[in-house]
């Protein structure tokens, strides 16, 4: 079993309908959609692997997204390269299982197919595994992490600005400093030089 924060169950048996995808599931965006996806993968026994996608043609940016189980489609052969060898192990069977996510005018991504069905066997994480653990948020709670640490990274990217700011005026002032004693230095020079050059003048007469 497997219980977020404040003690909600999330997972109580393998067909627990909260966990299972359907048609017409919304999430908030595409990360929440990936992330549920993914937790979900991870009670089944199945590793998910982020697929095809398609861009709007209006702005490029995804708007729809399929993710399937990492068994999907079927290796390309290649001739090995040498006989020496070992050949890799077959990592793609073919399995059909996936969802596919898009993303609405409203805003959120909701699932317009889902394949539940594996042509392979499934082996479930252990209820203690570490991935368990940091997947025993729900998609939402999760979703509203990733909006904190945007926010708390962007707080940071202008924090970062303002100091950069302050340093660059420091540097200037610094340099304006710098080239006002020059000035102040090569005047002095050139009172001495003066100075001198009458002082020579005067001996010589």
């Amino acid at each position: 079993m497997i219980e977020s924060s404040n003690g909600k169950e999330l997972v109580a048996h393998e067909g627990n309908s909260e966990m299972e995808p359907h048609v017409g599931m919304e999430f908030e965006s595409e990360e929440a959609a990936k992330v549920f996806y993914d937790t979900y993968a991870t009670h089944l026994g199945f590793i998910m692997r982020v697929d095809a996608f398609r861009r709007s043609m209006r702005d490029g940016k995804v708007v729809w997204r399929r993710l399937v189980c990492n068994k999907e489609g079927f290796r390309k052969f290649r001739p090995r390269r040498s006989e020496n060898r070992k050949p890799r192990a077959i990592t793609r069977e073919g399995c059909k299982a996936m969802i596919v996510v898009k993303k609405e005018k409203t805003g959120k991504w909701v699932v317009t197919r889902f394949v539940k069905e594996h042509n392979h066997p499934l082996v479930p994480a252990p209820a203690n595994s570490r991935r368990t653990v940091l997947l025993s948020q729900t998609p939402d709670e999760k979703d509203i992490k990733i909006r904190e640490l945007t926010a708390e990274l962007q707080r940071e990217r202008k924090r970062s600005a303002a100091f950069q700011e302050q340093l660059d005026m420091v540097l200037r002032d610094m340099e304006e400093h710098s080239n006002h004693l020059s000035r102040n230095i090569d005047g002095i020079v050139q009172s001495v030089r003066e100075i001198e050059s009458k002082k020579i003048d005067h001996s010589h007469s």
